[in-house]
């Protein structure tokens, strides 16, 4: 018999159990379930070819994946991050730069922006996950602004000015028109992806160690959680599909400049949208980004407050903290105990 024979054998069986508890959180009833609805709203602007509903989901999905990766990184793990939109900006510009200047495809753009911003995460992560509470929101801040003014300042992707598509750019994609449904498109499968990342490290023992760190890091490291490492990890997850949603989103607008791409407002209203939904479950950010978003649509849509959905953003989630700090879902969770298995 063959030395190498038990060995391998033995790291067959070290792999299937290494990936059975996933496969089954894949499978689980309640992602099928998320997913499933996901889907099934998607299908509404393809079904009635409308562009209007097309580019309403699109940012309704656009704000479920910004909550949703934010939620990884402050729902399971406990640090408060103001400044996530910096990947949303970072994949944007990434992906924006290679389709510019190296003509590659909109999927290797949104893979090379999401893995960019991923490891930038994870090298900032390092240094930056040390610091704790107020420090770490802060500091979060503090980034944002200096790759934007960095951006800003960096020639190769136009500045102050940014980068724009001429029209002929959407040609490779059989025009303007499918161009709109390819990002529309891509979108989805964006979101789908973050919403089953979500579920799964949720339900998984990483997730476990993430929210042991959140209740007491000292006490996780007892017990034997590498907190660093467990950190560094979520904070490149919460990276990767904001960076994704950055490509998508600045290839279907054909045009990136740095104020947009990472504006601190829409990072605040996307941990606006946790709360309100309630941090710390898979349903919330969902719940909270499809209201929230469907909340300021209506203000910025009518004259008379147009110009106020960021005042109402700062007042919702005072009275969140205040009087729902569990969130929608939580405060659901807690009224209707048989549903907390169906609001993971």
């Amino acid at each position: 018999m063959n030395s190498s024979q038990p060995f391998a054998a033995s790291a067959r069986l070290a792999w299937r159990e290494t990936l059975i508890p996933y496969v089954r959180l894949i499978a689980h009833p309640f992602l099928g379930l998320v997913l499933g609805v996901i889907l099934v709203v998607a299908l509404f602007p393809i079904v009635t070819n409308s562009p209007t509903l097309r580019e309403e989901i699109f940012l309704v999905l656009m704000a479920v994946i910004l909550a949703s990766s934010v939620n990884i990184i402050m729902g399971y793990t406990g640090y408060v991050s103001f400044g996530n939109i910096v990947f949303f900006g970072l994949g944007g510009y990434v992906a924006f730069f290679m389709m510019l200047t190296f003509h590659v495809h909109l999927a290797v753009a949104v893979l090379a922006g999401g893995i960019f911003a991923a490891l930038f995460a994870t090298l900032l992560g390092i240094p930056v996950l040390r610091l704790r509470g107020a420090y770490f929101a802060l500091a979060t801040i503090g980034i944002n602004e200096a790759v934007r003014a960095f951006v800003n300042n960096f020639d190769p992707f136009g500045g102050s000015v940014g980068m724009n598509f001429d029209y002929s750019f959407y040609d490779a994609y059989g025009g303007a028109k499918n161009a709109l449904w390819l990002a529309y498109y891509a979108i989805v499968l964006v979101a789908l992806a973050t919403v089953a990342a979500s579920f799964i490290i949720k339900q998984s023992k990483f997730g476990l160690g993430l929210m042991g760190i959140r209740e007491d890091q000292d006490a996780a490291q007892v017990l034997g959680i590498q907190p660093a490492r467990y950190k560094v990890i979520a904070y490149a997850i919460s990276a990767l599909f904001p960076a994704m949603a950055g490509a998508v989103f600045f290839f279907k607008n054909g045009i990136i400049e740095p104020g947009p791409a990472f504006s601190l407002t829409a990072s605040i209203e996307g941990l606006v949208a946790v709360m309100l939904g309630g941090f710390g479950t898979v349903a919330g950010p969902i719940v909270g980004a499809v209201v929230y978003d469907r909340l300021r649509s209506f203000l910025l849509t009518s004259g008379a407050f147009s110009e106020l959905h960021v005042a109402v953003a700062g007042v919702l989630l005072l009275l969140i903290v205040l009087f729902v700090p569990a969130g929608l879902v939580g405060e659901l969770r807690r009224r209707v105990p048989w549903l907390r298995k169906y609001t993971e």
